[in-house]
């Protein structure tokens, strides 16, 4: 409206200038003005006013205007107009032209933007429909969603929150469309958030727990699958921290007598003066479990796996599964009594008898599933022990050092742990080790007692099993084995020991 007044005033203000400062014979005409019979200058007032002072009803326009004539001598008739001598103000009228121009020019910027605008808002629209529908799908569906669906609707829903923000921006003052798409895109926002809190079935929580087990898994593989050799410890050597972890069984042979010689013990002969001297012994028990009456050397591994050079002995008579060699010299429980032998294996002769002080037997306090082994001699790196109970011990395991060539007592130890409840036990270093089975296929190394500290231990080491019953454990420090008779099987575990921090 503006625009087109300026225009008027224009054409107005042209024709006003040609008739300035004179004075004009009309021939038979009425003169038809716009706007009201005003002097110039209040027309032109009139016609630049703000448009809310045109919009005031100040005055009438007049459809015409009546002047006064006369006619002349030849009966013409004759009116003059006359114009005041007032100064156009030509500086004026150019500022409101230029004016129009520039309100024109962003009239018609504005115009385009509110036509961008209108397109973008019906994209958004349609998206917000989109995801809308998702978004009820997955709630009316009992689908379990990955944590990637999550993610997709909330890359969207960001994506149009952040363009709807600009959009807001960009307009000046409130616009009631942009303000209320904004309000459905946060809604929506939430609406989202909802649903993967309150996933039912809790599968984000199972996915993320799987993601993580996997993780482990392959720390365990890539652990495992790592050839760094095991610290290497002397023959006879003391120098670590005790059992860290044991290997898995590696079967040797069947024993020599056969399947149904379940019960017994095997091991290698460990000396002092000669850690590397090769014989190896095999001591099974007759069928009944009892009865140590024959047993085998070997002067070399080869010769034990192949059954060749075997020099087979008898002797009367042993009892239990509690046998060990040391220094080429068989000790054992001698039958239906509390009397430790030393057996020459040179001769074959029984060179030394010895009571143990106190010792129950006649199966009063043998291991857990194996009979008759009330007395258990081991080996360690010191020399050699026997692990028995007693009466006053009310069962629990007592440990006595013994002096090899007289097998007098040097020294006792009584521990906490009940000797029955137990599957079998070897000393390392001075530290017993006590076993017990967990299943058929499992058996747990899981106390300690270290004869040093008069300390007891727990810990937690498995042994992988071939058969269900260990009947005996033989520890050799020179190579650092446990030699196990397993139902007749003679099995080898290699031992991991832990290095100690200086």
């Amino acid at each position: 409206m503006k625009c087109a007044n300026l225009a008027v005033l224009l054409v107005f203000l042209q024709n006003a200038i040609a008739l300035n400062a004179a004075t004009t014979t009309l021939h038979n005409m009425v003169f038809f003005f716009p706007f009201p019979t005003i002097p110039l200058p209040t027309l032109v007032e009139y016609l630049t006013e703000p448009q809310a002072t045109l919009n005031k009803p100040q005055f009438m326009t007049e459809p015409f205007a009546n002047v006064t004539g006369s006619l002349n001598e030849n009966g013409v008739c004759q009116c003059s107009v006359y114009l005041p001598d007032t100064t156009f103000p030509v500086q004026k009228v150019e500022m409101l032209e230029i004016t129009a121009q520039v309100l024109s020019e962003k009239f018609e910027i504005e115009l385009t933007k509110v036509s961008q605008y209108t397109k973008a808002i019906e994209i958004y629209e349609q998206k917000i429909r989109n995801l809308t529908i998702k978004v009820e799908h997955m709630e009316s569906t009992t689908v379990s969603y990955t944590k990637l669906d999550f993610q997709l609707l909330k890359l969207e829903i960001n994506e149009m929150e952040r363009l709807v923000t600009q959009l807001k921006s960009t307009l000046v003052g409130s616009n009631v469309i942009v303000e209320q798409l904004y309000v459905e895109i946060r809604n929506l926002t939430l609406m989202v958030n909802d649903l993967e809190s309150l996933d039912k079935t809790n599968i984000l929580a199972i996915r993320r727990e799987i993601v993580t087990l996997q993780n482990r898994l392959k720390e365990c593989e890539k652990e495992r699958n790592q050839t760094t050799p095991p610290p290497y410890f002397p023959p006879g050597s003391c120098g670590h921290g005790g059992i860290v972890n044991i290997s898995q069984p590696y079967i040797v042979q069947l024993n020599w007598r056969g399947f149904s010689f379940k019960y017994g013990a095997w091991g290698r002969d460990y000396s002092l003066q000669t850690p590397e001297k090769d014989l190896y012994w095999v001591a099974p028990l007759n069928t009944e479990g009892r009865v140590l009456e024959y047993y085998r050397l070997h002067d070399s591994y080869d010769d034990l796996l192949l059954f060749k050079n075997a020099r087979d002995k008898r002797i009367t008579y042993g009892e239990g599964s509690g046998t060990a060699v040391y220094n080429n010299f068989m000790y054992y429980n001698i039958y239906n009594s509390r009397d430790m032998g030393k057996l020459d294996l040179n001769t074959n002769t029984l060179t030394v008898r010895k009571t143990l002080p106190n010792a129950a037997y006649g199966n009063r306090f043998s291991y857990a599933g194996v009979r008759w082994q009330d007395m258990d001699f081991a080996v360690d790196e010191s020399g050699l022990w026997v692990i028995y109970s007693t009466e006053e011990s009310t069962g629990n395991i007592v440990i006595s050092k013994l002096n090899e060539t007289t097998l007098d007592v040097l020294h006792t130890w009584k521990t906490r742990q009940y000797k029955p409840s137990v599957s079998n036990t070897f000393i390392i270093c001075g530290v017993l080790y006590a076993t017990r089975p967990l299943n058929t296929r499992e058996e747990e190394i899981f106390y300690t007692y270290d004869t040093n500290t008069k300390q007891e231990g727990k810990i937690n080491i498995i042994m992988d099993k071939m058969l269900e019953t260990v009947q005996s454990i033989n520890y050799n420090p020179s190579d650092h084995i446990l030699y196990v008779y397993n139902n007749g099987y003679l099995v080898k575990y290699n031992l991991i020991f832990q290095p100690v921090l200086h």
